[in-house]
């Protein structure tokens, strides 16, 4: 049975709401509502959609509520479905942007990070984990990962061209697989699918034309920035935060090596994809750069540039989804790119935990080096507490960031 628009709006609200503990957590709850509950997609398309989603840019839970609420309501149900899965976390970021810009140098405030900041460390790595898990089958799988690792962490490669030649590894290695033969049901519908195309890049690229007309560089540089990264957001939003963070820190100098930590901290409190750090980045970013007001501009310009693309993807891709996955080669890419993803996050897991345990890092020919002398024993005692909670006692993910933030302002207030 078709879902009525109000349905979609109640269900998918219902989602958005929930939606904490990253990707995983997200899509089972999804399952949960649109397979076990309602009854509106079938365990099969619901798996071959996310299968979709997975071969694309951005975060494919948010994708996959797109994709659904287009199955079952055609355009507007996308619309709908994708919408109410972000604008919750987007509204928090903005609460929490705003709050950070204002107060986050008061020392108690900066106290609190410091536990924050620790636990992101063991987020990181947990995450590190899982994929590895996932992703890593095979010896070739082990040497795109260490290979992602050597390229990013010591010969500073970007992260494009990392994700480019693993794509293009996994491409090329399935040559000999034989084609699936794609269910009746994947029509071509080429003439729709360049109208939809033409239309959604129209969108995409409206608010970077009137940055641009505007002549206001600093808008126009975060414009184009975050609409280049939300192309090449492949394997979540822990892959690309390397990339971003040395683009915002070294070459854009918007914010800190401290702040992108911290803004990950805030990220991960939030429902929605964790990928959202980016509208926070953006708020924070204008708010050094210009007060309130170019805060709220950056940040509505960043979250528009970042998740409008997933839409595109959806809207040109979902009629020929049953024929994309019948192509082995595209599933060797995805798969190649997972296995270097892998290595890419242990770069960003490695770089995270320097700077969280040491106060100086300096550049070396083979990367960033700690200053022995300014190792944090206090910044490395957090670090400990939150692995225990975390990977020990198995705590979820907000509860650690609470008890360590509480833990970290008790210490202030008390010493």
């Amino acid at each position: 049975m078709q879902p009525s628009y109000g349905d979609l709006f109640r269900v998918f609200g219902r989602i958005g709401l929930l939606s904490f503990g990253g990707p995983a957590a997200q899509i089972a709850l999804m399952h949960t509502e649109l397979v076990d509950r309602h009854k509106w997609l079938k365990e099969n398309q619901f798996l071959g959609a996310l299968s979709f989603c997975m071969l694309l840019p951005g975060p494919e839970a948010m994708q996959l509520a797109t994709y659904a609420g287009w199955r079952l309501r055609g355009t507007l149900g996308g619309l709908i479905a994708g919408g109410l899965f972000v604008l919750p976390g987007a509204m928090v970021i903005l609460l929490l942007a705003m709050g950070y810009a204002a107060y986050g140098q008061v020392p108690v405030i900066q106290a609190l990070f410091m536990g924050i900041k620790a636990a992101v460390v063991i987020i990181v790595l947990q995450a590190l984990l899982s994929l590895a898990r996932r992703a890593l089958k095979g010896w070739d799988s082990w040497a795109l990962a260490g290979l992602g690792f050597v390229a990013m962490f010591f010969l500073s490669v970007p992260f494009p061209a990392i994700i480019a030649t693993a794509a293009l590894w996994g491409f090329v290695m399935r040559h000999g697989d034989t084609e699936e033969a794609p269910e009746k049901s994947a029509t071509k519908h080429y003439k729709s699918t360049i109208k939809t195309v033409l239309i959604w890049l129209a969108i995409w690229g409206l608010p970077i034309f009137l940055a641009w007309a505007s002549g206001n560089q600093f808008l126009t540089s975060v414009a184009v920035f975050f609409s280049k990264l939300a192309i090449v957001t492949f394997g979540g939003a822990y892959a690309v935060l390397a990339y971003m963070t040395q683009s915002v820190v070294e070459t854009h100098g918007w914010l800190s090596t401290a702040q992108m930590i911290d803004a990950l901290g805030l990220a991960e409190t939030t429902p929605g994809p964790l990928i959202l750090v980016t509208q926070f980045v953006g708020h924070l970013a204008g708010h050094q750069e210009g007060g309130v007001m170019l805060a709220l501009t950056s940040g509505l310009l960043t979250l528009w540039v970042t998740f409008v693309p997933c839409f595109l993807w959806i809207f040109a891709g979902a009629p020929y989804v049953e024929t994309l996955l019948a192509r082995p080669r595209l599933k060797g890419a995805l798969s190649a790119i997972s296995a270097a993803v892998v290595g890419v996050i242990l770069n960003l897991s490695v770089w995270f935990a320097l700077h969280v345990l040491f106060t100086q890092i300096v550049p070396g020919s083979l990367g960033p080096l700690p200053v022995l002398s300014s190792f944090n024993s206090l910044a490395a005692s957090f670090v400990i507490l939150a692995a225990i909670l975390l990977l020990g006692f198995r705590r979820s993910m907000i509860t650690t960031l609470v008890i360590m933030a509480v833990c970290a302002g008790s210490l202030h207030l008390v010493f």
